[in-house]
């Protein structure tokens, strides 16, 4: 089950330095993520070595949007009993569990001491935010974070730093319950998708926008070790497909 928007970004890119085509998710210097990436491809359907015009080159906002666009119109559909809202980049510090954090960044911005000491690091913005409030709730009801989810179009190991830090921050600044935190991403090695999934809890779970051609891929042409990584993360419930997050979160 891949996500809706899967074909729309999934496809071909030309190499500026040697105008050769690739698949818009391998890494570039890896024949196997290029092998895997391109068995990917041919299992969603994908025109073979053709650049398509509609095809997104800033891949990684593109999937932020993808997935922002998509929830938004999901989750009242699946939940309309309670008041979703969807968006790209907003303040953790918007919602009931952070809302500390203003006073936070008041009291930092009045000294600098504090700036040195504490940083920015509380100042968490994740790719897509999912708020609720209750049917009951009046109009000065605080939101609360019902997700937090963090776009990663392919998975390198900076970016899984990344990850787990601000999940890590989510964790130990919130005052209540803990959001649902979790990656999606496209990236065709399952070995760099365990770093992730494999983790230290940081991150509930990852949902990939085409793990039926991904596991199809890997089966083809995959090595033994990606294959056992991909049978490990998913019988342990780490790797999901994207489809089954849009219900998930209305259940949570």
């Amino acid at each position: 089950m891949h996500a809706p928007f899967a074909t729309r970004l999934l496809g071909w890119k030309k190499l500026e330095r040697t105008g050769k085509l690739v698949p818009n998710t391998a890494d570039s210097d890896s024949n196997a993520s290029k092998l895997l990436a391109g068995h990917m491809l041919e299992a969603l359907g994908v025109e073979p070595g053709a650049v398509l015009p509609d095809t997104p080159e800033s891949l990684g906002p593109a999937l932020e949007h993808a997935v922002c666009d998509h929830l938004k119109t999901a989750q009242p559909l699946l939940d309309p009993e309670r008041s979703w809202h969807v968006d790209h980049k907003q303040k953790v510090a918007a919602f009931a569990q952070y809302e500390h954090l203003h006073r936070v960044a008041e009291a930092v911005r009045k000294n600098a001491t504090l700036r040195v000491d504490l940083g920015r690091d509380y100042l968490i913005k994740p790719d897509v935010t999912i708020g609720v409030t209750s049917p009951a709730a009046d109009a000065a009801s605080r939101r609360h974070l019902h997700a937090a989810v963090s776009c990663k179009w392919t998975i390198r190991s900076d970016r899984v730093q990344n990850v787990r830090h601000e999940f890590l921050q989510m964790i130990r600044h919130r005052r209540g319950r803990l959001p649902h935190l979790v990656v999606v991403t496209a990236e065709p090695m399952p070995s760099r998708i365990a770093s992730i999934a494999r983790g230290t809890g940081e991150a509930d779970a990852i949902y990939h926008v085409a793990l039926d051609a991904l596991k199809a891929a890997v089966a083809a042409v995959g090595s033994s070790k990606q294959k056992d990584d991909l049978d490990e993360i998913i019988e342990q419930g780490r790797l999901l497909p994207y489809g089954t997050l849009p219900p998930t979160l209305s259940t949570w």
